[in-house]
């Protein structure tokens, strides 16, 4: 079985820390309700009005105009339950608070078990299925059961078009970029895009951008895995090519190098206040990338998630920053 490509992130209670280095350690749920009482009296009306809320970074779809928040959402293990299941209470929230927030696009496959069937399942149920922008996948062998296999993606979504339809990890990729393609002329799929989910693939995706027949590309990126900067992220943006980024906290990997650590101050200089936030924040400063798409099955980690995509973002300079810091740990 192949890995998934929008791997939901391990979070220890400790990755989120305040950086005044005369306060005691926190946990990361504690912090998160630091960080949300300092926001909420931050829009607290006021004798000028009450301040509007801070909304999303929004990128341009390079094939369209149409613009993109650039915090997404993956549905990788954690939307793998029925729709039916406890864990749906708080898949709720995660909606809800992602929609709430300004968020649209949700990443699933039929690589995810259930994950498609219950996502359709609750955004519906939460009257949010206009609010998304749905991302999928095909991941098969063969014309007829690719299309079948995107035809069921459609029922379990519980739409009549999808966003975004991308070949899962490049398998049968020929075959499959006719079958969208017809889909899309037909208008049941709007965009068509390609995915993998490690650098052994960049030299196939980087192929594949050039012949300008895909309008997205999904891989992995992030501070642990940087290895997209050296060619494939120039070369997305120099086809007009949209950019997913899978995979921002290295299938958790980020997290466990700063078990124990502060904050560094200096992230505050960019908005920054949580680990999580500092992970993402560099993914989306790279201009050519358009949304990452962290899983998470947590209201409170996708708050988290979203204030990464607010405020200030890290220049050059501070990115080099940046990984010289995750470097010295």
């Amino acid at each position: 079985m192949l890995a998934g490509t929008a791997l939901t992130e391990k979070r220890p209670s400790y990755t989120a820390r305040l950086s005044d280095p005369a306060s005691m350690q926190l946990s990361r749920r504690a912090v998160l309700k630091l960080v949300s009482a300092a926001a909420s009296f931050l829009t607290m009306p006021t004798a000028l009005g009450d301040p509007s809320p801070p909304t999303l970074i929004k990128r341009a779809i390079p094939r369209s105009g149409e613009m993109l928040p650039v915090i997404g959402l993956g549905t990788y293990i954690v939307f793998d339950v029925a729709p039916t299941a406890p864990e749906t209470v708080e898949l709720k929230k995660v909606l809800q608070l992602f929609v709430e927030g300004g968020g649209r696009l949700v990443d699933s496959s039929p690589m995810y078990g259930l994950a498609e069937g219950t996502l359709g399942t609750l955004a519906q149920q939460l009257g949010l299925q206009r609010s998304l922008f749905l991302a999928t996948k095909v991941w098969t062998t063969g014309r007829q059961a690719g299309l079948n296999q995107m035809q069921a993606s459609l029922e379990l979504m519980r739409t009549k078009r999808l966003d975004l339809m991308q070949v899962h990890n490049l398998l049968d990729v020929a075959t499959h970029l006719k079958s969208v393609s017809q889909l899309k002329r037909e208008g049941a799929v709007r965009y068509i895009g390609i995915t993998h989910y490690h650098s052994g693939a960049y030299g196939e995706l980087e192929k594949l951008l050039r012949t300008r027949e895909y309008d997205f590309v999904q891989f992995n990126y992030s501070l642990a895995e940087r290895d997209a900067e050296q060619r494939l992220l120039g070369v997305a943006a120099d086809s007009g090519t949209a950019v997913i980024a899978n995979r921002p906290f290295a299938h958790g990997q980020l997290f466990g190098a700063v078990r124990g650590k502060q904050l560094p101050p200096w992230a505050a200089e960019f908005d920054c206040r949580t680990w999580a936030q500092f992970f993402l924040k560099y993914v989306v400063s790279h201009t050519a990338v358009n949304c990452v798409i962290p899983g998470t099955g947590k209201a409170q980690h996708m708050s988290d998630n979203l204030a990464a995509g607010r405020g200030r973002l890290p220049d050059a300079a501070m990115r080099a920053r940046m990984i010289e810091h995750m470097r010295s740990l």
